[in-house]
């Protein structure tokens, strides 16, 4: 029981990833080519349209997405199997990265308001508390579960 809230948020988010994913492959460049037509910028010292980097950002997103979808089902997998606080730190630390990176790219090359980009590095460092969490939780104990059950016995009657 204790890990089906991963299990679902991951394949929610997987689905939508998917979904992203097939949007930025059929029809998002089309959007792109007129929203940021004979605009560019200079990507690994190389002047490309903006459309495509854009596009590239939001398939990175999708990208990105999908990873730590997959990751949460992990989580979840694992948390039936013992309790761990670290478990539920790396099913939140990766659901917040999604919300935040994953985002983040999408508004920022949806609007092309470039600030979004500010966000992103936040969901990468949650990405990397995820992941370290994930290792801590798989390795050690761990100690409570962070079900509403567990919180339920801790707080007593």
């Amino acid at each position: 029981m204790a890990g089906n809230r991963w299990l679902i948020l991951g394949a929610v988010f997987g689905g939508l990833s998917v979904g992203l994913g097939a949007f930025a492959a059929h029809g998002l460049d089309k959007v792109f080519v007129e929203k940021y037509s004979g605009m560019e910028r200079d990507v690994a010292g190389e002047r490309v349209p903006l459309a495509r980097k854009f596009l590239n950002d939001f398939k990175t997103g999708a990208e990105y997405q999908m990873y730590h979808s997959l990751a949460l089902i992990a989580v979840g997998l694992i948390a039936q199997r013992r309790a761990s606080r670290f478990l539920c730190l790396a099913g939140g630390s990766f659901t917040l990265g999604i919300v935040l990176f994953s985002g983040s790219l999408y508004a920022l090359t949806l609007t092309g308001v470039t600030k979004w980009g500010m966000v992103t590095p936040v969901g990468g460092v949650a990405f990397l508390v995820g992941w370290t969490s994930l290792a801590i939780g798989c390795f050690g104990s761990g100690g409570i579960s962070c079900t509403k059950e567990s919180a339920d016995e801790m707080s007593g009657p």
